[in-house]
């Protein structure tokens, strides 16, 4: 590899491919009738075939749906200090045109439908209360002045009578909310400690906003909430506000170029490996189909509503946690051993990723059991047996994964070829013909920021060709020459 002595060189030969493009992988057959019962298996290939989307977006929506809605009622308890949410962060990556918004409709619908009745009673529920409220400040005021005549004339002052508190206010119900701040956030939860589900349309701005790195006050909120752990939001003017259990699930689209420069702007991936990305190949264009039991999903969530939280002496409020059986747990030590083994392969976001497979299949375990109680009259869920978990299993390892790994392409390699991608990226973006290593770093882009970052990815990319190095003459005042780079026009031309 020698340095140009002039600045454009007239012949070049091809570069490298493997840095102009990602290879993507295909997209795995969704295992739906061996995931969930036969009636939601169907009701999930109808409502995907009368949206004109794959099953696949209809999937994800309902186990975002389901885990949300179960929330805080149960989590399940792999094994002694192991304990999870049912909560499930699902990224539906797509074209415009790809059905993922009519997809998320078919489960969000049924959402807003069985919330709307809770709310209508909670309306009916505040106006007693205001009542109920009027009345006692009344009686709270002529109890006021029995206790100053008390203590005027020496006499012990009468206690204060229950009539006059008039209990919490009552709240209407958030199921689902489209765009809300942590403050909002976190006084919905508090109020409601079952937890909500955030539906975004497009996650791309929400996901850049807290992937760059000064990602400000909201990523360590987003990230106990995927958690569902204790967490206190503070409020402006106001006291702060601590949750013990915050736990909100997420679930919208992405176009796969967004997704991309979210892999090209961010190195720091924890808040991104949460997510379950589903990325499956556009269906044929068809006219609706027959959907036979389209109100199906109603009945489930009205019925996993049902499961209630634990109320605990302190008036507080806790999950019902649901044990693995020791089969399960048998699953649950070959499955870990599984990941170790996808481990030593992967690199990057798919490494992160693979890392959180563990939770995600003890979680999907529950959500799965809960759903063949309230859709296919199982028995309540009091443990996870080792058909939930194998079904969980199974869909992680022969579906989520392959998604991942398609979805993930351009991040699963190692960082120096991450960092040349993210240049030539960088170099089409500016269109520059030729460029020098400090016009880079000025633009602090993540991996491209630093000398040590930086130098890698040039060594690569003169290695297949793509840029070419040119040494500058010395100054009349001596000192190092400016390193000064021209690109192969090819990068620019298949731009």
């Amino acid at each position: 590899m020698h340095a140009q002595e002039t600045p454009f060189e007239p012949v070049w030969p091809d570069p490298a491919s493997r840095y102009l493009r990602a290879d993507l992988p295909p997209a795995p057959r969704l295992p739906l009738a061996e995931t969930l019962g036969p009636r939601l298996a169907r009701w999930v290939t109808e409502a995907a075939d009368a949206k004109g989307a794959p099953p696949d977006y209809v999937l994800a929506g309902l186990l975002s749906v389901a885990g949300a809605t179960i929330g805080n009622a149960r989590w399940v308890h792999v094994w002694k200090g192991w304990v999870e949410p049912p909560i499930v962060w699902t990224m539906c990556i797509g074209l415009p045109s790809a059905g993922k918004s009519p997809a998320l409709d078919a489960v969000i619908q049924p959402l807003r439908k069985v919330e709307r009745p809770l709310r209508m009673k909670a309306e009916d529920d505040r106006a007693a209360w205001k009542e109920r409220a009027e009345v006692a400040a009344l009686l709270e005021k002529d109890w006021k002045a029995a206790v100053t005549n008390a203590i005027k004339a020496g006499d012990t002052p009468p206690a204060k009578p229950a009539s006059c508190d008039s209990g919490p206010e009552p709240q209407a119900p958030r199921l689902i909310v489209n765009d809300c701040t942590i403050e909002r956030l976190g006084a919905l939860i508090d109020r409601q400690p079952r937890g909500t589900l955030q539906c975004r349309d497009e996650l791309a701005g929400w996901l850049e906003g807290m992937t760059r790195y000064s990602a400000g006050s909201d990523r360590p909120f987003w990230l106990e909430a995927y958690g569902g752990r204790g967490f206190t939001v503070e409020r402006m003017g106001r006291e702060p506000l601590t949750i013990d259990r915050l736990a909100i699930g997420v679930m919208g689209g992405i176009q796969p170029d967004r997704l991309k420069s979210l892999l090209f702007k961010s190195d720091d991936d924890g808040l991104l490996a949460r997510f379950m990305p589903i990325w499956p190949q556009p269906v044929a264009v068809n006219r609706p189909g027959q959907w036979t039991d389209e109100a199906l999903l109603e009945t489930v969530l009205e019925r996993l509503l049902q499961l209630e939280l634990i109320v605990e002496d302190d008036g507080g409020q806790k999950p019902i946690f649901v044990p693995f059986t020791s089969d399960a747990q048998a699953l649950m030590d070959d499955f870990r051993l599984s990941l170790r083994r996808w481990e030593a392969d992967a690199e990057g976001l798919l490494l992160s990723f693979i890392g959180k497979l563990s939770g995600l299949a003890a979680r999907l375990s529950l959500v799965l059991a809960c759903l063949d109680w309230a859709a296919e009259d199982d028995p309540q869920p009091h443990e996870v047996n080792a058909d939930h978990f194998k079904r969980a299993a199974e869909l992680v390892g022969n579906y989520v994964l392959p998604m991942a790994r398609r979805a993930y392409a351009d991040a699963a390699v190692p960082q120096a070829e991450r960092s040349a991608r993210r240049l030539v990226a960088t170099i089409r973006e500016m269109g520059w013909q030729r460029f020098t290593t400090r016009q880079v770093m000025k633009l602090e882009r993540a991996g491209l920021a630093t000398a040590a970052e930086l130098d890698p990815a040039l060594l690569l990319l003169e290695d297949a060709d793509c840029i070419r190095a040119v040494v500058q003459p010395a100054q009349p005042q001596g000192g190092r020459p400016s390193r000064l780079f021209t690109v192969n026009p090819a990068l620019l031309a298949k731009a």
